[in-house]
């Protein structure tokens, strides 16, 4: 029964695929790609062995990473995760131990093929001053790092959202959110959207920890901060719309409205959805080890994004 939901759900024409992504700023360019110096073929840090999770600035963690030409990866309580992303873009190949039983509609629009070929090369077990193994090393990660930055930057997913959506890329957009705790899918998609529109994107609450302020305490959030903190300058929101939101939605001053996770609450649902036709809202599920309820809103004719269909 469940995996007949989950393929209802998933071919259900207003449920899209959706992955976490990565600030375009932490992706490192082609250009320093060919400066880094690396030391190790496989990187310390090891998901699940939490005495290697030493690094406590962003900079010491990506370093790690620059610094290694593999480092492993791995299915945790989902399949996606923010490390696949952060190990591309700091020049370093994921291995990504059991990445063939990901099921088919889980990390839809990762590159799964090249992230294959890096297993393969890794399981090569090659000497790292091989000259057939740094071609083929180097081949391999261009090409990731390259679908990362065209495919997978923060910005590209808000494109690839409004598009879905048949919404233009110059819509006007409320971003809502139940809480502001640290979300991933959220809180990068918000970044992507606040790059792609400015102003035009407003989010409410304020999700204060994308934004560059001082003094500030990113480290105490989940994950350290790292990626996903400090990204927005802050004069790309106009905290007066704050004072108006009732008013502005009653005036439809916003063309599309986007919950950044329907788990984690929907303020002013009802009030939307007396306004708004159906096709202007937007849900996001970026929960894993879940049975996504997505339908609930599709079936009302609101578009949905769900990351892990399966756990």
């Amino acid at each position: 029964m469940y995996i007949e939901y989950i393929m209802n759900t998933m071919n259900d024409e207003l449920c899209f695929p959706i992955t976490f992504s990565i600030p375009e700023s932490k992706c490192i360019s082609l250009e320093d790609l060919l400066l880094l110096q690396k030391t190790k073929r496989t990187s310390n840090l090891i998901p699940g062995s939490h005495e290697t999770y030493i690094y406590n600035t962003e900079e010491v963690y990506y370093n790690e990473y620059r610094e290694s030409y593999f480092a492993i990866t791995k299915k945790k309580g989902g399949w996606d995760c923010l490390r696949h992303y952060e190990i591309i873009a700091n020049g370093c190949i994921p291995y990504f131990e059991n990445i063939e039983q990901c099921p088919q509609d889980t990390m839809v629009l990762l590159p799964k093929e090249l992230i294959l070929q890096g297993n393969q090369l890794y399981h090569k077990n090659q000497a790292i001053d091989d000259l057939e193994f740094i071609q083929e090393w180097n081949e391999i990660i261009r090409k990731q790092l390259c679908f990362l930055q065209e495919h997978l930057s923060c910005k590209k997913m808000s494109e690839y959202i409004l598009q879905k959506t048949n919404h233009p890329l110059t819509s006007r957009i409320l971003y809502l959110s139940g809480n502001t705790t640290p979300d991933y899918l959220r809180c990068l998609t918000l970044i992507g959207f606040k790059q792609l529109l400015g102003i035009h994107c407003h989010d409410s609450p304020k999700i204060p920890h994308i934004y560059q302020e001082t003094p500030n305490h990113y480290h105490q959030l989940y994950g350290k901060g790292m990626t996903y903190t400090n990204i927005i300058d802050k004069e790309l929101r106009n905290d007066a719309l704050d004072e108006t939101i009732e008013q502005d939605l009653r005036d439809k001053k916003y063309d599309v409205i986007i919950y950044g996770s329907f788990h984690r609450g929907t303020p002013y649902y009802d009030l939307i959805s007396s306004i708004y036709a159906p096709n202007q809202l937007i849900f996001m599920c970026g929960e894993e080890g879940h049975h996504c309820d997505c339908r609930k809103w599709t079936s009302k004719g609101h578009y949905a994004f769900v990351r892990e269909p399966h756990s």
